[in-house]
């Protein structure tokens, strides 16, 4: 069995949750560089994650604070999974990912960080991505930053149509 290790997010994970919500506050703001927001729909946004598994380590969130996606409109369901899509599409191109990580943690006891507003994970894998650092030295091996991925990755998301 392969495993996708990340013993770095635990100090996300144990870290005091600042007040409000992350993807409605970035959901809302004009400053998508700043929040990593790479691309915006009617319904739902891309962004970067902060804390990622892996490089260019993408989250598809709606815009409507909602814990689960039983609730969501069937047209935000829709455009959220075109946008995860275009994603997978854009990473392979862009970035030549050969595989992903795709899908969301609902609830806490389905391993949501953030359980109270649902969204989708499109983590883009390599061939031996995976290596003794993050086990041997509790130490993940990031090749790129985030800004410098963003920088990398936005033009292509801006080509989207929906």
């Amino acid at each position: 069995m392969r495993r996708l290790w990340s013993p770095w997010r635990m100090d996300y994970i144990r870290s005091p949750k600042q007040d409000g919500c992350i993807f409605c506050e970035k959901g809302k703001s004009d400053r998508e560089r700043d929040n990593l927001v790479l691309f915006k729909g009617k319904d739902s946004f891309i962004l970067m994650n902060l804390y990622p598994y892996n490089n260019a380590h993408l989250l598809v969130a709606p815009y409507q604070h909602i814990d689960t996606t039983l609730s969501l409109p069937q047209r935000a369901i829709n455009e959220m999974m075109f946008l995860v899509n275009e994603s997978i599409r854009i990473l392979q191109k862009s970035i030549r990912a050969e595989g992903f990580n795709f899908g969301a943690n609902i609830g806490s006891i389905g391993g949501a960080g953030i359980e109270e507003h649902v969204h989708f994970h499109v983590v883009p894998r390599w061939q031996g991505d995976t290596n003794f650092m993050p086990i041997i030295g509790h130490t993940k091996v990031m090749v790129e930053g985030l800004l410098e991925s963003y920088d990398e990755l936005k033009p292509h998301f801006e080509k989207i149509k929906l």
